[in-house]
């Protein structure tokens, strides 16, 4: 066994040494060690522990002591285990190019390290494993989230931000899970469309805290494509919610989609939510913000003015920037037209 530093050479490779300068064969010392050949095999090829009962018959047979015996087994053990800790560091550090360590630096997550050594026990540390490469068994399980694309790096991105939602929301308390009370409380939490982010936030917290779920505002990670991702976490729903692009109607849309995932059980699905649920959690975001009979009558008016917007989301109780952000969408209007009613939100 070897690392790039160690080599670990097994007590079975001396023993060999000693029956060959005898003359003599592993049948015949089998014999004089009172063991089966299987297990002198086993041992001469370091495939089983030289115990101290072992040692003490090798005294006898090759007349070395039996403390030689125990201290080679020792170092040799002592130089697995650091040949599987150096190839684990040398596997750890080939993944550290995957994550946005410095990132996570900037925004406090992790502290700065002095070399690429430092900074790979720092990540075992924030995931809370022994080395990176057992993350891909630890994805979480029915994990929902919505983000607008995909790159090589994004799922590891993912894991970071995900982690931290989770590390934030074992302080918060909730209730136990309820969604009849969720579904009951979404003309409410629509009406917070129209308040500002710091008259919201307390109440939208307190609400899904009643129904079982942890909130968790974090900052967008770049890389991560990422607007919000819900899971389950124990006996806890956790919510995280990112202002990718900042605008408004990206969050709104982005909470009622993850809503969704938790009111119509997509996040207790081992593998996640298939395309058929995200298509379904988009299309209640949709028609939640923005009553299909309604909009549809708007539409078909065709008139996007500024007034008109106006005295639409009145009529419906939205904030008008979300119905600017879904006319964009569709192409009714440019991507130009209309921002002053959109508001940008900003994380403190």
């Amino acid at each position: 066994m070897r690392s790039r530093k160690t080599i670990a050479t097994p007590p079975g490779a001396t023993i060999r040494e000693q029956l060959e300068d005898r003359g003599m064969t592993q049948k015949e010392f089998a014999v004089r060690m009172d063991m089966s050949e299987k297990h002198i095999s086993q041992l001469i090829n370091g495939e089983v522990h030289l115990t101290p009962n072992v040692a003490l018959r090798l005294e006898s047979v090759l007349g070395i002591s039996a403390s030689f015996w125990n201290n080679l087994e020792a170092r040799y053990r002592e130089k697995l285990e650091r040949i599987d800790e150096e190839n684990a560091m040398d596997n750890d550090i080939e993944l550290l190019r995957q994550f946005p360590y410095a990132e996570m630096v900037r925004m406090m997550w992790i502290e700065a390290a002095k070399n690429v050594a430092e900074k790979v026990r720092n990540l075992r540390r924030y995931f809370e494993v022994s080395r990176l490469g057992v993350l891909d068994n630890l994805i979480i399980p029915g994990i929902a989230y919505r983000r607008a694309s995909k790159s090589e790096k994004t799922d590891y991105v993912l894991a970071v931000w995900a982690q931290k939602a989770k590390l934030v929301a074992r302080d918060i308390q909730v209730s136990s899970i309820n969604l009849q009370r969720l579904s009951s409380l979404i003309p409410q939490l629509r009406a917070l469309t129209l308040k500002s982010p710091e008259d919201f936030s307390p109440k939208l917290l307190q609400w899904l805290s009643e129904c079982g779920i942890a909130v968790v505002f974090l900052p967008h990670m770049k890389g991560s494509f990422l607007h919000g991702a819900t899971f389950l976490d124990g006996k806890k729903v956790v919510m995280g919610l990112t202002l990718r692009g900042r605008y408004a109607d990206k969050f709104w849309f982005s909470f009622f989609h993850e809503l969704d995932h938790v009111l119509e059980g997509h996040i207790n699905k081992l593998h996640g939510p298939t395309i058929e649920d995200e298509i379904h959690a988009d299309m209640f975001a949709g028609d939640t913000l923005l009553p299909v009979n309604m909009y549809s009558e708007f539409i078909a008016a065709k008139s996007y003015t500024f007034d008109s917007v106006v005295d639409f989301s009145r009529r419906i109780g939205i904030d008008p920037g979300i119905v600017v952000g879904r006319l964009q969408k569709e192409n009714h209007i440019g991507y130009s037209q209309l921002n002053v009613l959109k508001k940008r939100y900003q994380l403190s």
